[in-house]
């Protein structure tokens, strides 16, 4: 609920100023600001609040492609696999601040994005993010769904910081599956 003004901000500034639908690899900007019930015990924005307002970006830019009607239709959802996020400096009450939001690439069944959140032109914030589409309790192919847009071009290379985050991450995952194995009863 204390995102509904906000998610209510996002679809009227793609109503009102979206001519047509944007190229896939573009930068999107939101601009925001700093409310009372974003702050933590420390009296600045908490830090699940800056994942939940990546979300409200990650929404606009499906809207500004045009992802969001195809998949919609097909009844597919995006989930976020996995992120990595630095956290600069930190955003206190009323302060404004920048979002942006893009594509990184893709590959068979992942998108890669990247967003950022400024102030004033400074870092605040830096996350690498990874997501997928689910229908019917099955992944996507990112691919599937670029086809359904009428895009079929292939993937930008991705930055050498991003794929040695996604290295790590790949890491962590084998990490995950072998203390599964070890717990399973035998």
């Amino acid at each position: 609920m204390n995102l509904l003004f906000r998610l209510l901000k996002v679809l009227l500034l793609f109503a009102v100023k979206r001519p047509r639908f944007s190229p896939l690899l573009t930068e999107f900007r939101l601009r925001f600001r700093v409310w009372p019930n974003d702050l933590d015990t420390n009296g600045h924005m908490n830090n699940g609040r800056y994942l939940t307002l990546l979300d409200l970006g990650r929404f606009d830019l499906l809207l500004r492609i045009g992802a969001a009607g195809p998949a919609l239709k097909k009844k597919w959802y995006p989930v976020l696999g996995a992120c990595q996020v630095r956290f600069r400096k930190p955003l206190n009450l009323w302060q404004t601040f920048e979002m942006t939001t893009r594509i990184a690439g893709w590959d068979e069944k992942w998108v890669y994005l990247e967003q950022r959140m400024t102030r004033q032109g400074k870092p605040v914030m830096h996350a690498y993010l990874k997501g997928v589409f689910v229908g019917f309790g099955k992944s996507v192919a990112i691919t599937e769904l670029l086809k359904l847009m009428g895009n079929e071009q292939p993937s930008p290379p991705l930055p050498p910081a991003f794929t040695a985050w996604l290295a790590a991450e790949r890491l962590m995952a084998e990490g995950d599956r072998a203390v599964g194995a070890d717990q399973k009863p035998g």
